[in-house]
């Protein structure tokens, strides 16, 4: 059974699922949605928090009194405005329906991603979750670095407001969200009104350690295995550095998971989609194809596999690996730093919120190779409470990054331009906006990189109050949430805006190649690709389509597990021809071993029997037949009769024999079982064969 609980919202809220696979169930990441901290108001700065509070009726802690409602249900129809943002300290919303399952049922977690990780602490601290927890180790310690700057960012909220509220905050109150403008209930509660419980208050830099402690590290392709059954193994997706795509090898089903992948990335590890073939299934689970419908023309919106059923396997894997993906990539960029460039020209100031490690680590880059041809003398500042450790890590992961990069390792030159630019006290590196050491070196113009891309948290607030009056400087914005509302609380806004989207998995003509490639025997898409890719019946695999907070059954394909016996074992079968059914039978007596997803018998510690003894049968089933009974118990001997008769201790019906020479003795025949009384061992054995006779048993 497959549950998708979430599908998610680009890059930095992947999806979420539920899959059951052999009784376990599997938990597929744990992100959270932090484009939802969009309604909140950032903390005031400077001359601004004055403005403000004349200004403004949303004071921390207001009370509510009549003239404030009437002023309220005025404004309910009226444009947005940064007056209806809340101001609070601000809760963050988990996958939607996440909270309507009972968390210590979860037998695995398992992590894609860095972003797949920042709900996790919410999981952990609740009492009886219990479950195992997998990721790479980048992931995990890029995961933990990101966890660490949002609980250092939220303080800001906290210094500001005071202490949380162990209960519900007001803004949550029904009275309350029914005089909010209809797009901020939207996202406060959803379009059916049920997200309102996955709100809750941040988790503490001690939740963020304690989940840490629960997490397992993996390399790529190293094998695990989680209760003797299920092997699991991550491979590299290709979409960051230490990002998977995970593979779980059960006794009756073998299962690749896909996330958000990319074939040819230029900093991390390429997509290991080889690893992924031959699975039983495959649960697809990359949806940023939905979000962009780039590389498809006009007049024709959907694929089939007609286009492809005559590609061979070679042609197939070779369409997925062309460089044209790549090259737009690098366009994006060149235009990026060409416009950042303009802006610095124009004695403007550049931020870029991006927190996208690899388009960090390529901006970074680009941007200092483009100011050192143009002969720009501008710095560069990194600002961040973490940015010191994510760069130094950068340096020491190189089996995690592509062959170009290694190849520099080799070559002895960095892994990446920020070493030297540091060096060169061309790039500085400072841990918040108000540093000291920030504030002697501060000069303008300058290129900023910060958190967060909320425009909620960290430095890019203070930057924002500072540069938005500014028509010559410049923001460069991620495509993918509304840059509207987040920018709201920064009107009139007079800086430039500049949005970009950067790929974030694979696009909608590779999806039926790599299938293709891949070749499943069942294949689940979500529902929203039904239109966009049809399947005909010239495709070798079955389509299942899931939809969100909805189970799906999904076939067995395996009637039975198989068992490895030991050879000994062998040689003592002793095979039985059921008289009912074309079957032959035997029993076995050993030790069962489960482990690695596989099941063997051994011949334990204690010495087996000869192989010529016949071992005397323990179970029969069947009823047997009353004139055959008669005539075998004649032929050795036995007189009995048969009597009609009410059975006992709630059996129905009974026929009971009366055997009565050569002594006397009792069979009772019922509908759930056979007893024979007897005074005489040898008369019951005898009757005991009569039946064996008669009726199938091991």
């Amino acid at each position: 059974m497959q549950t998708c609980l979430s599908k998610g919202g680009g890059f930095h809220f992947p999806p979420c699922h539920v899959l059951n696979v052999c009784g376990f169930r599997i938990l597929f990441d744990c992100p959270l949605d932090l484009s939802a901290l969009t309604i909140f108001s950032p903390v005031p700065t400077g001359y601004r928090a004055v403005v403000d509070e004349k200004d403004s009726d949303c004071q921390p802690y207001s009370t509510l009194d009549s003239d404030c409602v009437t002023w309220k249900r005025q404004k309910i129809g009226k444009p947005l405005d940064a007056n209806d943002l809340i101001c609070a300290v601000p809760w963050y919303k988990i996958v939607k329906y996440l909270h309507l399952w009972n968390v210590s049922f979860i037998d695995v977690v398992l992590i894609s991603s860095p972003m797949g990780m920042l709900g996790l602490p919410f999981l952990t601290r609740i009492k009886g979750f219990s479950a195992k927890i997998y990721a790479t180790e980048v992931t995990a310690r890029l995961g933990q670095l990101m966890m660490e700057d949002l609980v250092s960012m939220h303080m800001e909220f906290r210094q500001f407001y005071g202490p949380e509220g162990s209960t519900f905050p007001r803004w949550m109150e029904e009275e309350e969200l029914d005089l909010r403008p209809s797009a901020l209930r939207e996202v406060v509660l959803g379009k059916d009104g049920a997200e309102l419980g996955g709100w809750m208050p941040l988790y503490s830099a001690a939740d963020v350690k304690h989940c840490l402690q629960k997490v397992q590290t993996l390399r790529y392709a190293e094998e695990v295995c989680y209760n003797g059954k299920l092997v699991i193994k991550a491979f590299s997706s290709g979409l960051e550095i230490g990002t998977c795509n995970w593979s779980i090898n059960g006794p009756k089903r073998d299962i690749a998971f896909i996330s958000s992948s990319i074939f040819v990335p230029a900093h991390a590890m390429s997509f290991d989609y080889h690893a992924l073939q031959g699975k039983d299934i495959v649960l697809y689970s990359d949806l940023s194809s939905l979000d962009t419908m780039e590389g498809i023309e006009d007049g024709y919106s959907f694929l089939t596999t007609d286009s492809f059923s005559t590609l061979s396997w070679e042609e197939s894997a070779q369409s997925l690996l062309n460089t044209s993906e790549h090259l737009e990539e690098r366009e994006k960029l060149y235009y990026l730093c060409s416009c950042a460039a303009d802006s610095l020209k124009a004695s403007g100031s550049v931020l870029i919120p991006i927190n996208r490690l690899g388009t960090f680590i390529q901006l970074l880059e680009q941007i200092s190779a483009s100011l050192e041809s143009s002969s720009l003398k501008v710095p560069i500042y990194v600002i961040s409470s973490v940015a010191e450790e994510l760069l130094a890590y950068t340096n020491v992961i190189p089996e995690w990054l592509c062959k170009e990069r290694q190849e520099k390792l080799f070559s002895g030159e960095p892994l990446f331009a920020h070493v030297e630019l540091i060096k060169d006290n061309k790039l500085h590196v400072f841990p918040t906006v108000h540093s000291p050491k920030l504030l002697i070196n501060w000069q303008e113009p300058c290129i900023v990189f910060c958190p967060h891309w909320c425009l909620r948290l960290g430095p890019v607030v203070h930057l924002l109050h500072r540069w938005s009056g500014d028509p010559n400087s410049l923001l460069v914005l991620e495509s993918g949430h509304d840059a509207q509302l987040a920018l709201l609380p920064f009107q009139p806004m007079e800086m430039k805006v500049l949005q970009c989207s950067f790929l974030s998995g694979i696009k909608l003509p590779k999806i039926l190649p790599l299938l293709n490639v891949l070749q499943p025997k069942i294949t689940l898409l979500p529902e929203d690709l039904r239109q966009k890719v049809r399947f005909t019946n010239v495709n070798p695999f079955s389509v299942f389509h899931y939809s969100e907070n909805k189970t799906l059954i999904i076939p067995s394909l395996k009637d039975s597990s198989e068992l490895e016996i030991a050879t000994d074992l062998a040689f003592q079968f002793q095979w039985r021809n059921l008289k009912h059914e074309n079957m032959n039978i035997t029993r076995l007596k050993g030790e069962l071993h489960v482990a690695h997803g596989k099941h063997w018998l051994h011949s334990g510690n204690k010495p087996s029997k000869s192989n010529s003894s016949k071992s005397r049968p323990l179970l029969h089933w069947g009823t047997p037949d009353l004139e055959t009974l008669l005539s075998i118990l004649s032929k050795m001997g036995i007189n009995a009769s048969v009597e009609q008769g009410v059975g006992v201790e709630g059996s129905k019906k009974a026929c009971i024999v009366h055997v009565h020479d050569p002594k006397k003795a009792l069979i009772e025949i019922g509908d759930t079982g056979t007893v024979i009384s007897a005074v005489d061992e040898n008369l019951a054995s005898l009757i005991f064969e009569a039946m064996d006779s008669i009726l199938d048993g091991i």
